[in-house]
């Protein structure tokens, strides 16, 4: 299956192929580096970008919810949140732009916590992604990547998620061969859309500790931003990495 090009236009699942019944907008978690890992990489060199790589998010790096972000940030919502790393990021024109929200959030991000991964899918989600499309008896999995056009096929249990990472450094569709699930990376975004051919995929967000926006067919692509009716039904589902118990939130 090839890349889908989402548009503001319409909503999502209004646009995804009508093999799959039910979207979700994953979130990527906020990734925390160990104490001092920071000042370290800045010891070495005080004029490099830092960001850890893929192999050190893996090896040392730990989970941070857009919950506990926004409680420490001083943000209300979901929207809030994703607002501020847009606005931190350049990835909003001035109309839609929130340097507030970016300040709350930059101003109170503690040291050796980072931004998550934008433009591919998290490295910590891949895990779970590769366990839940290991489910009804896939074998293969395909892959297409818009900016070079390339595509291609793995077998599902030889596949590590580092193996993911390697496949694109921005966009990625991931499908199985029998269509039940994909995965979709998406440029200047947080979050990955994941795309179920069943609708009950807000269990399968609760059954694998994601943080998820459930798409209804008012949900968009931009659904941080408030819609002319200044309304949103979409149901924001925090699930904590400790207890499987769902916080429904509606202020996105």
């Amino acid at each position: 299956m090839d890349y889908i090009m989402l548009d503001t236009q319409s909503t999502i699942l209004d646009q995804i192929p009508d093999n799959f019944s039910s979207a979700a907008i994953l979130l990527h978690p906020f990734v925390e580096m160990p104490s001092g890992w920071t000042q370290s990489k800045k010891n070495q060199n005080p004029y490099k970008h830092i960001y850890p790589t893929d192999e050190e998010i893996l090896n040392n790096a730990k989970p941070v919810l857009w919950k506990t972000v926004m409680d420490e940030c001083g943000l209300a919502s979901f929207a809030e949140l994703e607002l501020a790393l847009l606005t931190s990021i350049g990835a909003l024109n001035e109309d839609y732009a929130r340097l507030d929200l970016a300040d709350s959030l930059n101003l109170n991000l503690k040291e050796d916590l980072y931004f998550p991964d934008e433009d591919k899918t998290s490295v910590f989600l891949l895990n779970g992604l590769l366990e839940v499309m290991n489910f009804n008896e896939a074998t293969l999995l395909h892959y297409s990547e818009p900016i070079f056009d390339t595509s291609g096929s793995l077998k599902l249990n030889d596949v590590k998620p580092i193996k993911i990472c390697e496949l694109s450094s921005a966009e990625l569709m991931v499908t199985t061969n029998n269509m039940e699930y994909a995965f979709m990376s998406m440029y200047d975004a947080f979050n990955t859309l994941f795309l179920s051919k069943q609708k009950n995929i807000d269990e399968i967000v609760g059954k694998m500790n994601w943080e998820a926006i459930i798409c209804d067919h008012q949900t968009y692509i931009d659904w941080f931003l408030q819609k002319s009716n200044g309304i949103s039904y979409s149901k924001i589902r925090c699930i904590s990495l400790n207890r499987n118990v769902p916080l429904i939130l509606l202020n996105m």
